[in-house]
This record gives structure tokens, sequence and C-alpha cells, in this order.
């Protein structure tokens, strides 16, 4: 006689065991109809799960971000379906969910046509509209291993190959289709919302390159036609803000098969490159900072003492010279540390904060490689600061309050934010996380910034927040982060003189605002779709003649305004003045100085601001007080208008 207890707290009380679609029914036929899942003393399960004991259950619809989860992952196997019935050749192999959508990977040498795609979606369509109940059923090892082998799915023997022996596997049928997955499911396909296919791409079998190239079908689904709407407008305007193809229109960057994962910057992406980093620059100065720079090329001797050998060794470039091995630096830590040992430290020496820009090599794999989103080469505004315990909490206080001083004048002010605890395989004493935890969630309590927890998911050797940016079109980046290290020092004999005489290991705080500097460009180029605030764009203004008679003037002007340090250009060329301008509107200069014979007659400049806005004339002088303010501003106004 279970009892159930709701999330309302209400208790329903059955005289014998039900499933959860029946507990669904009890309460209503409409919630029955909703249901697709259930969650079960927070266990995630198919609404066909029979409960025998007293629980607390929550039923789950498409309204809840789980269900989401639940229809994209029926649909993945609904593609699958559709692709055997249409090629019963081809063999299935994986098909998760990811972001927005799912995947689903195919061995099939003849490849997919988009007329191909444009079939199996209409047989997709025919499968739900069939309403086909979702079973599941429980198989050991070897009957799964037996099962696939009879129906010719190497791909699957092999995956449940890789599974550890003992373990019960799962299976999900539909109509004549089965498929090897953990679930839960949808009860039937005629619950599944709205769905579009929508690129197709290659991937090696397992991830690696040395295996079968698999045709890869992507797709997105959504509980109703509105949500898949603004989702596929959304794709749509992510397309025209595409970092890369804004690069070749605006003469940012290039990269080349020459350089994989390396970026060639032209001279104005650099000028947004080194803008940048003058502001972080000048940002950490305020806050007490040293600036260091370390070397490239460290003996793998330091990354294997502090750990990083052992993790990271697959991501590691490596080089050699008179026998010794050295590894291109991948992260900063242990080289600050070494500047942090040059010397006996006193408490009173701490907090030290160390910044560098420092620039770094990751062998990513080669298809994971996105314009700047993901390179090999990068830079990061990386710092480490040393403190003694006392002093943890007030510095993750003081770095939380320049993050978001930071984001703001970038135009971000929509940061999501995960603390991320303990994982069960870590170093240090319980009593430390304990600390080092309540530390970093008071911080973000007192800078009254919105959190949640995200469990097990800190380093190994210490918690973390994670700071994620939503930009304009309301995809999520994550850049910033604040990591507590109690390992790390210990390991490269980092030590101060405490108050009491003793010798003690300092606490070290890895810390980002950016993050990569690459990727942080690349997000900033979507973001304003290439249109950059004033104080990171590569040019400020443009001046423009309407005839040979006011380019002397032009000139005079030019010299002007870049004596007060600002960035312009000239364009005397023999064109039409409206050629000039659509040209240079097209490049998102933010303002455009129009000069004719008026202009040069009362010492002035026409001015046009970026978005076709016509200020009309004014004064040299007065331009160059709007312009300032402009960059002064940074991106907090231009965010906003």
């Amino acid at each position: 006689m279970p009892a159930i207890t709701l999330p309302d707290g209400s208790i329903r009380q059955f005289d014998q065991a039900v499933t959860i679609m029946d507990v669904a029914n009890d309460i209503g036929p409409g919630l029955a109809r909703a249901t697709l899942a259930g969650e079960i003393d927070g266990e995630l399960v198919d609404a066909s799960t029979i409960i025998t004991e007293d629980s607390a259950l929550r039923l789950i619809t498409a309204r809840d971000p789980e269900g989401l989860e639940v229809i994209r992952h029926s649909t993945a196997h609904v593609l699958a379906q559709a692709v055997q019935r249409l090629f019963p050749e081809a063999q299935v192999t994986i098909g998760p969910t990811i972001d927005n959508g799912f995947y689903y990977d195919f061995s099939w040498p003849d490849g997919f046509s988009p007329e191909d795609i444009d079939r199996i979606a209409t047989e997709m369509r025919r499968i739900k509209k069939d309403d086909l109940p979702i079973t599941k059923q429980v198989m050991s090892r070897g009957e799964a291993i037996q099962f696939f082998k009879q129906k010719g799915e190497h791909y699957k023997v092999e995956l449940i190959e890789s599974i550890p022996e003992g373990e019960a596997l799962t299976l999900y049928s539909q109509g004549e289709f089965t498929d090897l997955c953990r679930g839960p499911h949808a009860p039937s396909t005629g619950k599944l919302g709205v769905f579009k296919l929508t690129k197709l791409a290659g991937a090696y079998w397992r991830g690696n390159s040395d295996n079968e190239m698999l045709q890869r079908v992507y797709g997105t689904a959504w509980s109703d036609k509105k949500e898949m709407n603004a989702y596929l407008l959304r794709i749509e305007e992510a397309e025209k803000r595409d970092h890369r193809k804004l690069a070749k229109q605006l003469d940012l960057f290039h990269m080349q098969e020459e350089a994989p994962g390396m970026v060639f910057w032209h001279d104005n992406g650099w000028r947004i490159y080194t803008e940048i980093q003058s502001y972080i620059r000048g940002r950490l100065r305020e806050e007490d900072y040293q600036e260091v720079n370390t070397p490239q090329l460290v003996d793998i001797s330091l990354w294997e003492k502090s750990g990083h050998a052992e993790k990271f060794s697959e991501e590691m470039f490596m080089t050699g010279c008179e026998g010794r091995a050295y590894a291109i630096k991948p992260m900063n830590c242990p080289c600050h540390v070494q500047v942090y040992n040059q010397g006996l430290h006193s408490y009173r020496d701490l907090p030290m904060r160390m910044a560098e820009f420092g620039s770094c090599h990751r062998n990513e794999p080669s298809g994971s490689l996105h314009g700047l989103m993901r390179v090999r080469a990068f830079v990061q505004d990386d710092a480490h600061i040393f403190c003694t315990p006392e002093q943890v909490q007030s510095e993750a206080d003081a770095f939380i309050k320049l993050l978001y001083s930071v984001y703001a004048d970038f135009g971000f002010n929509d940061i999501d934010v995960l603390l991320s605890t303990r994982p069960e395989k870590r170093v240090g004493a319980d009593e430390l996380w304990d600390q080092a935890e309540k530390a970093l969630g008071e911080s973000l309590d007192n800078a009254g910034v919105k959190w949640k927890v995200n469990p097990g998911e800190g380093a190994f050797y210490g918690p973390k927040i994670e700071f994620s940016l939503r930009d304009s079109i309301g995809r999520v980046w994550q850049c910033g982060t604040l990591q507590l290290d109690f390992n790390i020092p210990g390991r490269l004999d980092a030590t101060y003189i405490a108050e009491d005489s003793s010798k003690q290991t300092p606490v070290m705080f890895h810390r980002a605002i950016l993050g990569s500097i690459e990727r942080f460009i690349g997000i900033l180029i979507e973001h304003y779709a290439g249109a950059m605030p004033a104080f990171l764009a590569p040019v400020h203004a443009v001046i423009m003649n309407i005839t040979d008679k006011q380019a002397d003037y032009c000139q005079k002007v030019a010299k002007i305004l870049e004596k007060q340090g600002l960035r312009v250009n000239l364009d005397l060329r023999n064109e039409k003045i409206t050629y000039k301008i659509r040209e240079h509107s097209l490049m998102k200069v933010p303002y455009l100085l129009v000069v004719g014979d008026r202009e040069v007659e009362n010492y002035q400049v026409a001015v046009r601001k970026r978005g076709n806005e016509d200020l009309g004339s004014m004064s040299v002088e007065a331009f160059a007080d709007i312009l300032a303010a402009d960059i002064a501003a940074y991106a907090r106004v231009a965010d906003e208008n």
C-alpha cells in the first residue's frame, strides 16, 4: 500500500503497487495525457515504472526541462527508426541529446543527401502519427550482445562489449525498432512534440580519426511549434552573427590549414585585441595585481610535480632539446608558483596577486576547432592569488566585485553563476572543504548574486565558481572562474611565514574574468554582430570628402583627432559620397564624418552615427567631445541603447 507524496505536500494512498501513469490518471486524465516520465525520490524514470513502496513523486511533463530532454531523447530514436525503414542496410550507432536538440550517427557508406533528409523527416512524422507504444525491457550483457548480433548491428555489439560484465542493460522498443538506451523515454511516439532535422555532418566512430567516418544527422525538438520557431529564428540570427563570417567582412583575422587552431590577426582585429589587454591591464593595476611573464617551454618535470602531466598529457604539445623533454605551456599556474617561490614571504606580504596574459597551447582535437571559440593557441587573462586562509573570504569578495564591473563595461549584465562543490575524488580534509565552500557561497551572497550549487563538479583541489555570460540572442558562454586550490602550492613547495613564525602553505586562487581572450573576442563579435562599442572599435571614425577641394581640410581634421588619441581613417577617394558612406557603414564604423564646402567654410564636420543616425554639423571639438564620452562610457551605455 504505497503512499505517494507529491510536490505540493499532498499524499495519495493506494491499495496496491501502481505505475507513475496510474498516479497521473488518479489525479486527472488531462495530467495523464501530458505526463512523459516521473521523478521518484530524485531519480528520473519512465512513466511505466511501478511504485511498490512509499515514495516522493514528481510527474514530468513537457513544461519541465526534464520533459523536454525526454522528448528529444525519444525523437532521436524515432530518427533512427525512420532511417532504418528507408535505408535497411544502414546501421545505427549512438544518438544522444544535446543543447536544444539531438543527433544520431549512422554507418551508411552512400551518405545522405538533403533529399534523403526530407524523406527521413516525413517518415518520422508518420511514426509519430502512428502513436507507437514505447516499451522497456531489461537484458543481461550476454543477451544484449546476442540480440544485436542477430540483427547484424555490430556497432551496438561493440558498445555493449565495452560495458563491464554483470551489468543489466535496458533496451527500448517502438514498433519494429529496438535500441540500447538508459532512458527514460516517452510512453509513446504520439506524445512527442514538434521537430526539425537541421543539418548533416561527418563524425568518426567513437571520436577516433582512425575509425570509420559516420553520417551524423542533427535535429531539434520542442514541446510546441511556437517554441521551435523562436529557436530556429535564434539559429538564423546566430548564423548572421557568425564571427568567422564577420571577421572576413570586417578584416579582423583569418585562420589557415598550415596553423590549425591558431589565429592570424589582421590590423583591425589586433586593435580590438590590444584594446582589451590595455583595459584589463588598467583594471588589474587598480586592484594591486603584479604583472609577470613566464616561459613558453618548461621542462616536463615541473608539470609532473604539479600533477598536470598526469591529467593533461594528451592535451600538451611536447618538444625536446639536448636530451630534455619540454612541454609547451598549456596553463600558467605552475609557472606563477615559481615566481612566488623566489624569496621568503611573510604573512604580511599576502595576499600576493599575480597576473599574466599567458600564452598557452593545447592540443585540441581537430574536429573540435571552431574559429576563435575553440583554438589551440590562446592567451588567458590569467591570475593567481596567494593568500592566508583568513584572507580567502575578502579576496573572493573583491574578485567577484571586479568581475561584475568588467562584464558590465563590455555590455554583459545577465550572468549565470554556479558554485561547484567537492567531487568524490579530492584532496584535503573535509573541514577545509567546508570552510572553502562556505566562503565562496558567502562571497556570492555578499555580492547580491543569484547562484546555484553544481554538486560534485569542483576541481580535485578545491571548489570553484563558474560565471557564464548570456549574449544578446540568449546563448550562454562560460568565461570567468574562481577556483580555490589547496593542492598545487604544497606540491610545488610554496610557503610563507605565519604570524606565529611557523612555515605554512598559502591558499591559491586560480581566477580569470575573460578566460581565453581569443574566445572572448569571438563572443563579443557575435554579441554585437560586429558593431563593436566605440572603446573597442578598430576605427572610431572615418573622414570623407565630397570633392577633392576638401581633401586638405580633412587631413587637418584627422591630425586634430589623432592627437587626442582617437583612431580615425581618411577616405579621400574620387568616389561618390553615398558609395563611401555605404562601404564604411558595412564596416560598422561608429562615426562617419562628411566634409563638403559648407563644413570647410564653418570649420565643422557633418556627423553620422552608426545606425544611420544623423547628428548634424558641428565643430571638430564638439565631435571630439562626443566621441571621447562614448569611448569613456565603455559598453554600459552602448548596451542600453
